[in-house]
């Protein structure tokens, strides 16, 4: 029952502050204006997703206070989740450049390595761990980094990434309630109700966008969320890689399609698969639905995974990828789309 009550608290102070936010960035005209790479037609406020971030450092912050986490653990979460947060919310009022916000990036990464550690195993469904040792480092931290940015890039029709960051986090409420884990839990409980209620203003057609202050954020936060949760196992690096596996799928192929192809790859485009299915004709709300149901099957998914059930290795490994190349092909031949 706390947690229901809290859900709900945290859904409609997330509505409000998203109204009150929404207010405000229009009297500063923070709006983003579109363009011919936009999927939007008209200014639109921005900075929304602040909302969001409040809820989940301040559920962090009071779960630390009441002594329900791991002291140095939830401090470095907190803070690298706010400096992420700070940076974001600068970009969406003044722009900055590239190289400040990926050295930023950088040093909240380290940071987080440094006092979060780093993965030393990961386990493949089907076949079973992998040592990484050494390397281990160095996959973490493009880890972090680079869901930060892919989370950001896929922040681009209304509803998808409020819609993710919703599914994705109650994917890990039911695993970190399996770990017995309080803070990844009520983290993920303050993302799922903060984002539900962001929701209510961007489902299409959209009064607000969520911003970079959000979307990195939660980028940042769903990359943590495994190393918070880590056990000696190697089971946290591929349950958080299932949760966000639209995001990171699309993201992923996108950046090596246009690598091959040798266009600027930090150049705004509209060639994501999800772009590219609204172009073909999809609507907004049908798109996100889409991703959100995705999210939801990965998350059943790797529930059933951690707790042993055979049916999900095998699913996991051949089904989601058979997904997403049935998803490709049938974008590949939709009208207006190459």
């Amino acid at each position: 029952m706390t947690s229901i009550l809290f859900f709900i608290v945290i859904t409609l102070l997330s509505y409000l502050g998203v109204w009150i936010i929404r207010r405000y960035a229009e009297q500063r005209q923070i709006l983003d204006h579109p363009n011919e790479r936009s999927s939007h037609s008209l200014p639109t406020p921005r900075g929304g997703g602040l909302a969001i971030v409040l809820g989940v450092l301040g559920s962090g912050a009071g779960v630390w206070a009441m002594g329900e986490a791991e002291v140095g653990h939830a401090l470095i979460y907190l803070f690298c989740g706010a400096v992420i947060a700070y940076l974001g919310w600068r970009d969406d009022v003044h722009s900055l450049s590239t190289r400040i916000r990926l050295a930023v990036q950088g040093l909240v990464a380290a940071v987080s390595i440094y006092g979060l550690g780093y993965f030393k195993v990961v386990t493949i469904p089907l076949f079973g761990e992998l040592h990484l040792g050494i390397v281990g480092i160095v996959i973490t931290f493009l880890w972090i980094v680079g869901l930060t940015n892919a989370y950001n890039f896929m922040d681009g029709i209304d509803g998808i990434a409020g819609g993710v960051a919703f599914a994705g986090a109650l994917g890990w409420m039911m695993l970190a309630s399996n770990m017995n884990n309080n803070f990844v839990f009520w983290i993920a409980l303050a993302i799922a109700a903060g984002s539900l209620g962001f929701l209510g203003h961007n489902w299409h057609p959209a009064k607000i966008f969520m911003g970079d202050v959000a979307s990195t954020f939660l980028g940042y936060t769903f990359a943590v969320l495994p190393l918070l949760s880590a056990t000696e196992g190697g089971d946290a690096l591929m349950l958080g890689t299932l949760l966000m596996w639209t995001f990171i799928m699309d993201a992923g192929v996108t950046f090596i399609r246009r690598a091959l192809r040798r266009e600027k790859l930090l150049a705004a485009h509209r060639t994501h698969l999800y772009q590219r299915l609204v172009i073909g004709g999809y609507k907004h709300s049908t798109v996100s639905l889409l991703y959100i149901l995705l999210t939801l099957l990965a998350g059943i998914l790797s529930y059933a995974w951690s707790w042993g059930r055979p049916y999900a290795p095998p699913l996991i490994i051949l089904g989601l990828p058979l997904i997403w190349i049935l998803l490709a092909r049938h974008v590949s031949r939709l009208k207006n789309v190459n």
